[in-house]
């Protein structure tokens, strides 16, 4: 059995722009591949009665918890919150509204999982990726593997930080009808009030780019598809989110997931979506008037434009349009 297609898919794939740089392929794996995939005792876990029963399942076909974000790993405290989502405080980034439990397959069982598993760590595959979006591989590391989310998973839209060069998602849901389902991720760009937020990362490299909350962001596109897989090398403005919101007790939002990850990045400030907030106002009032927004930039955004019109005309062009200047 070859996964050998897969490498010419992506090295053929043709980039797509909105709304932002990336690469959406379709039916990723030939039918008979798919179908043996979702079908795989790893992948297909069988419908449960409650939430320890699924954990019991899960840890069963060598899932374990991990660390992620949007995630907790204390698996009581999950189970509480799951049961009455007013009885624990959300334990996740500000923007978001609640939280989920990520599990990574440990050790596949079928023939079918340990042949994918094989492949998607050969040097053939990082290599197709790497090369596809011109990422020096010797300046990367690479991890990858098969995880489900579960319920309240939630990662509120972000451009993923700035150490990743890399990152690949494909769907094999095994759930009927899955593609209806709301678990699914978004992928957004910045409304007009909020861009400066994306100008500012462009001209401060040396800060980490953050999540923001939903509603500073509109969805373009959603990757429903089963079978289909999104690729992108992160930058200020591939900005995507999750917010799961569906029954996992029947089947369990799973992917084929992995990065490359930079060696050499270093950091000098972490802000959180909070320094950007502009007069006050909270991520639930979003700001609609241009002069409002202009009249309460923070200072250090204000010194930063400056900054912008002294050294960089580009910037200083996009902040023309978005009205900030």
């Amino acid at each position: 059995m070859s996964f050998d297609y897969l490498l010419e898919k992506i090295a053929s794939a043709r980039f797509e722009t909105t709304p932002f740089r990336h690469i959406y392929l379709k039916e990723v794996f030939e039918g008979e591949h798919f179908s043996e995939i979702v079908c795989a005792p790893e992948i297909l876990i069988p419908a449960a009665d409650s939430d320890e029963r699924l954990f019991d399942s899960l840890f069963d076909r060598n899932y374990q918890i991990i660390e992620f974000p949007g995630c907790i790993t204390d698996r009581k405290l999950y189970m509480k919150w799951h049961k009455d989502r007013n009885s624990t405080r959300v334990m996740n980034n500000t923007a978001c509204e609640g939280f989920g439990m990520t599990v990574r397959l440990a050790k596949p069982r079928s023939s079918i999982i340990e042949k994918i598993f094989d492949f998607m760590h050969t040097e053939q595959f990082q290599a197709a990726l790497a090369d596809k979006f011109e990422v020096d591989r010797h300046r990367v590391t690479y991890d990858a593997g098969i995880q489900k989310y579960l319920d309240g998973y939630e990662i509120s839209p972000h451009p993923d930080i700035r150490s990743k060069a890399l990152t690949y998602m494909i769907n094999i849901n095994p759930g009927p009808q899955s593609e209806d389902r709301d678990h699914h991720t978004h992928y957004l760009r910045f409304r007009d009030e909020y861009k400066y937020v994306e100008t500012f990362w462009e001209g401060h490299p040396n800060h980490e780019r953050g999540w923001v909350p939903w509603n500073w962001c509109d969805t373009v596109k959603i990757q429903r598809e089963n079978n289909s897989m999104v690729i992108f090398s992160p930058s200020n403005s591939t900005l995507h989110g999750v917010r799961a919101r569906y029954d996992h007790l029947m089947f369990q939002r799973t992917q084929m997931y992995g990065n490359l990850w930079y060696k050499d990045v270093k950091l000098e400030m972490i802000p959180r979506w909070e320094d950007y907030l502009i007069g006050g106002n909270s991520h639930r009032e979003p700001l609609s008037l241009r002069g409002k927004v202009k009249a309460a930039i923070p200072t250090g955004v204000k010194q930063f434009i400056r900054k912008v019109r002294q050294d960089d005309h580009l910037v200083t062009d996009r902040l023309r349009q978005i009205g900030l200047k």
